[in-house]
């Protein structure tokens, strides 16, 4: 049996549960699942298998996250591989159509800069108020719509689809940052609740709410 790895605190923030679990494994199999994309992005590779992997990446997102609630394996680890394995994919995907030219540099400087944003918010507030927040609708909903804009862009739409996929693409992102950064603010002048400081507290606090990492 793998061992269970040993939680290593960074500020307030120890995450806990097991590393090696199935959602995880899956979570971590969707970054491999990358690398064939964006190489059949660059070659101009078949759209079927394009298409084939990004079922398989979608379905195995939906999974891991049904299989941890089913288990009551839901972990911190978790909560921080699911979202940063969405943003490695989005950006590196969103990097190849933009070497094709068939995105806008200025759409992946967007998304590069949201991501980045969120990240140091989240891990900010993890440091500070030891805990790591899930993400919320808003933030689904900016991630379905890059997926949207990709896919239109691999189908090679029109240029008034395309421009309404980037436009409202965009503002979506734009969207859930504001509704992230108010959350952050929320969160950070909140007073500690009892006991947060006391060794594997953390747990509890981050299952309060839904929060922001996606």
């Amino acid at each position: 049996m793998m061992p269970m790895m040993r939680p290593r605190k960074f500020g307030r923030f120890r995450p806990d549960g097991n590393f090696w679990t199935v959602p995880n494994a899956l979570s971590m199999g969707r970054v491999l699942l990358v690398v064939p994309v964006v190489w059949l992005i660059l070659v101009d590779g078949s759209l079927r298998w394009i298409f084939a992997l990004f079922v398989v990446m979608i379905a195995s997102d939906w999974l891991d996250g049904r299989i941890a609630r089913w288990s009551g394996r839901v972990s911190d680890w978790g909560k921080i591989l699911d979202p940063l394995t969405d943003k490695i994919a989005g950006v590196a995907i969103v990097l190849a159509l933009v070497f094709r030219g068939m995105l806008p540099v200025w759409f992946l400087m967007v998304l590069i800069a949201r991501d980045l944003f969120i990240l140091l918010g989240s891990g900010m507030l993890a440091h500070r108020k030891g805990r790591m927040e899930m993400s919320d609708w808003s933030g689904k909903v900016a991630v379905g719509a890059v997926t949207v804009t990709v896919l239109a862009a691999l189908m090679r739409a029109d240029d008034p689809v395309m421009r309404f996929c980037l436009f409202a693409t965009t503002g979506l992102l734009a969207t859930s940052f504001v509704a992230y950064g108010a959350r952050y603010a929320r969160l950070m002048s909140r007073g500690e609740p009892p006991g947060e400081d006391a060794p594997g507290a953390t747990s509890d606090a981050i299952r309060e709410e839904p929060g922001s990492m996606d």
